[in-house]
């Protein structure tokens, strides 16, 4: 199995035990940050019903700025958090989605919470 690969692998399994323990309510849904090589993604999901309430990328049409490095980060935390504040969403359940917290996926939660968000 190559590198890659097995890192793959590794971080679905952390992912699978941190889903056990985490799930997204309609009252405090589940805010997974999704990372690759160029970009990164948040999502905040209920669970429950299966659905997406609010989210935000670095690669949404309107993104003018970088999406691998830790400012891209935090504009797309920053963006994230305004956009569940309009859909009325407040208290959310952090999902690191088995990434280690430092970095981008650390920059992207800080903002989330400077943006409003409770985790």
């Amino acid at each position: 199995m190559d590198r890659n690969k097995q890192k793959t692998v590794r971080r679905e399994r952390r992912k699978t035990g941190i889903r056990k323990k985490i799930v997204g309510m309609p009252d405090r849904p589940r805010l997974t940050v999704f990372r690759s090589a160029n970009h990164i993604y948040g999502q905040v999901i209920d669970d429950l019903t299966g659905r997406t309430l609010a989210s935000a990328s670095s690669r949404d049409k309107a993104w003018d700025g970088p999406g691998g490095n830790v400012e891209g980060a935090r504009k797309v935390g920053t963006a994230l958090a305004e956009r569940a504040k309009g859909a009325g969403i407040s208290k959310v359940v952090f999902d690191r989605n088995g990434f280690r917290f430092h970095g981008r996926v650390k920059a992207f939660a800080d903002a989330a919470r400077e943006g409003g968000l409770e985790f």
